[in-house]
């Protein structure tokens, strides 16, 4: 049973009061918002994408946008346009729901590589172009997109470039018989989701992401990162191994991960347990691991087991 910081907890606890028996998915989402990042989940429908986003904005009192994404999705659906006031004789510009503090991307890949186009620069540049003008996009800003992972006629599948630019992705899972039971119970009579409060406000997120940042990481878990990293563009089931940006990915996920159990240092246990829903997304597998079943999540935990933990940690901030 982890521990975690009073202002994390009353995070977990407000989420779980909708999201049932998913502790692991809430903390790792939650790790990302806090390092910077955006959030990819893949999943069956029906299994609470959708409601996790929507209890995180009303967790954190943000601005919350949902976008369906079709394939006659435009750009300038997501972006905003430029609107031509007769009473003034100018332009003016007029938003998309990407001018909210946490988006929902539903089903991202079933819309034109245009569109994902326009909503990639948004997470990578934090402001979106309209007609040559920059418009820059509120802060915090947090995208969750969902990709179905059964259904692929009609769809664009996110290339390798696209799906580095998410911190990490994760899997919601089925609820066992006991977590649906309690769902069921908890939902036999209301939603939920209607009766969630915020127990933080978008000053104190800030704040918390700032002080993420001072979180300390030592030369040894530097050191056992960048091993990791590496390891994958070896490895002889990978055809493409992460890329750079994956280690500073990994580094900031763990910093966040320690700041929220209330250390300001980072564990090499913090960068191993991280390691496959940060790297998973990032590899591309031999055309023989794929013919035999691999799956990079289970590469990853073999490369978990070949790399060595740094024994003297080198932590200078106990």
């Amino acid at each position: 049973m982890r521990t975690y910081t009073k202002e994390i907890k009353a995070i977990l606890d407000n989420v779980e009061k909708v999201i049932i028996g998913k502790e692991e998915v809430i903390t790792e989402a939650l790790a990302a918002l806090l390092a910077g990042g955006h959030v990819l989940l893949e999943d069956v429908p029906g299994v609470g994408k959708t409601m996790l986003v929507r209890a995180f904005s009303r967790s954190i009192g943000l601005t919350f946008k949902r976008v369906q994404f079709t394939p006659d999705l435009l750009p300038s659906d997501l972006t905003g346009v430029s609107m031509y006031n007769q009473k003034t004789s100018q332009f003016e510009y007029r938003p998309g729901p990407l001018m909210g503090n946490i988006v929902l991307a539903d089903e991202i890949n079933r819309t034109s590589p245009k569109t994902q186009s326009a909503l990639l620069e948004g997470m990578a540049e934090s402001n979106v172009t309209v007609d040559g003008e920059i418009h820059t996009l509120p802060s915090p800003f947090f995208v969750m997109a969902t990709q179905n992972p059964i259904e692929h006629e009609g769809t664009y599948p996110l290339p390798e470039a696209q799906l580095d630019r998410f911190l990490i992705k994760v899997k919601m899972g089925y609820p066992d018989f006991h977590q649906e039971m309690k769902l069921l119970t908890r939902f036999e009579r209301e939603e939920p989701i209607d009766t969630l409060e915020a127990v933080l406000t978008r000053e104190d997120l800030l704040r918390m992401k700032q002080e993420v940042k001072e979180v300390h990481v030592s030369q040894a878990v530097k050191k056992y990162v960048v091993s990791l990293v590496q390891a994958t563009r070896t490895h002889p089931l990978l055809y493409l191994g992460a890329s750079p940006r994956a280690s500073i990915a990994l580094m900031k996920v763990a910093q966040a991960w320690a700041y929220m159990e209330g250390r300001n240092y980072v564990l090499p246990d913090d960068v191993k347990h991280l390691l496959v829903p940060v790297l998973s997304h990032r590899l591309i597998l031999t055309a023989d691991a794929r013919y035999h079943g691999q799956t990079a999540e289970r590469i990853l935990e073999q490369v978990k087991k070949e790399v060595p933990v740094p024994i003297n940690q080198d932590v200078d901030a106990l």
